[in-house]
């Protein structure tokens, strides 16, 4: 078992720091939220999100509503693409300081609250812009309050400290972590994730998947992780086929928001390894690579990697996709070959070739990995060394 392994001895930090409102009607606590920002004496927010998805769900009736019976001004920032840029987020503060903006609403996926937690630490330093923060020219020690109002069951940005913002002209996808950027309320309601496309559906679920894979192992997991971990994978395994073969069954999107929002808190916690920080330059390099994707077609090479090392904990948490693992070092292959099945039982059968990547890009790929700030933060977060040898492998194994 793998408690037995558990290092007791290694004092950990346990987090779940941001109040979540979760359930179906959970927008209608944005009122409350709205009152709450104004008795903090704040009376201006800039709203971040992307081009259409806030209207289309409904949900920006609800925030609009909320900021106008409040009395609040606000300003719109609406042009937020997939894998965000640091000139998004820099159009997003330049906004919100024309009205000084005092807060940060971010409606969306990962992508627009990402871009709205990033926002509202420049919005504290008028000196600075988004690559200096991407860069890590400076340790932010302040941002503006931050509200999220998700829209995907994927990344579980809504509850923790993290954010991702891409340098396009250096082929960078740093991530950032600091505690100010926990989103002060976050609302997931279910309801809004009901027009998700199937493959979209199928593609931030399996980035939660990734998360807990990834934080249930890294050198710094601990019991809570592993807990987080297990429910995560038994509660996507049994809802995300239900979701898939009837888009608008609300108890389906409930849990996999759940799921998301725990694996959120999960990795919090674990902290991440191989293949977030193999799948930043992938979607770095080719910007309209959905993540969740990128990180699927390397999900398998990375389970073959880490499982010897890893075998008693991945054994028991991916025990609901992948039955009769004994926790040995030898079943790699097998781990391996159950992550493709599952990943094709739920539509994902793509490889790094069916995007683009051929064998002479893996030196590139190898070396975005490493050079980019950050990410060499999470690969010496991996359970075993992270070496180029072993990133390569990965990469080429995934071709």
């Amino acid at each position: 078992m793998w408690e037995n392994k558990m290092p007791i001895n290694e004092v950990r930090e346990i987090r779940c720091k941001t109040n979540v409102y979760l359930g179906v009607g959970a927008i209608k606590k944005m009122n409350d939220i709205a009152k709450e920002l104004k008795n903090m004496g704040i009376s201006s927010v800039v709203i971040v999100t992307g081009q259409g998805a806030y209207k289309k769900t409904g949900a920006w009736d609800y925030v609009e509503a909320a900021l106008k019976e409040n009395g609040m001004q606000y300003e719109l920032y609406n042009k937020v693409t997939p894998n965000p840029t640091v000139q998004q987020v820099d159009e997003a503060v330049k906004l919100g300081m024309s009205i000084g903006a005092k807060a940060v609403i971010g409606i969306g996926g990962g992508s627009p609250i990402d871009a709205a937690k990033s926002a509202a630490i420049l919005l504290e330093y008028p000196d600075k812009n988004a690559t200096d923060l991407y860069e890590f020219q400076f340790t932010p020690s302040k941002a503006v309050p931050i509200i999220a109002v998700n829209l995907t069951h994927g990344t579980g940005t809504e509850a923790n400290r993290f954010a991702v913002v891409s340098i396009l002209e250096k082929e960078y996808k740093p991530a950032i972590a600091y505690d100010v950027i926990y989103p002060l309320y976050s609302i997931d309601d279910p309801q809004f994730m009901t027009k998700l496309p199937a493959n979209q559906t199928t593609y931030v679920s399996v980035d939660a998947l990734n998360h807990i894979i990834e934080a249930s192992t890294t050198k710094a997991t601990n019991p809570f992780s592993i807990m987080l971990a297990k429910e995560t994978v038994r509660l996507i395994a049994k809802y995300l086929p239900q979701a898939l073969n009837n888009p608008e069954d609300l108890t389906a999107r409930y849990y996999l928001t759940y799921a998301s929002m725990i694996a959120g808190i999960c990795f919090d916690n674990g902290l991440l390894h191989f293949t977030h920080a193999l799948e930043h330059p992938l979607s770095a390099v080719k910007p309209d690579l959905a993540h969740g994707l990128g990180l699927s077609v390397i999900l398998p090479a990375v389970v073959k990697q880490i499982y010897p090392a890893t075998a008693e904990i991945l054994a028991d948490v991916l025990s609901p996709i992948i039955p009769n693992l004994q926790g040995n070092a030898s079943e790699a292959e097998t781990a391996s070959k159950g992550i493709e099945k599952w990943l094709a039982s739920v539509g994902i059968v793509t490889k790094l070739s069916d995007i683009g990547f051929k064998k002479e890009d893996v030196p590139r790929l190898v070396e975005l990995a490493f050079d980019t700030p950050s990410l060499g933060f999470l690969l010496s977060m991996a359970p075993i060394e992270a070496d180029r040898h072993t990133v390569e492998a990965i990469y080429t194994d995934s071709i």
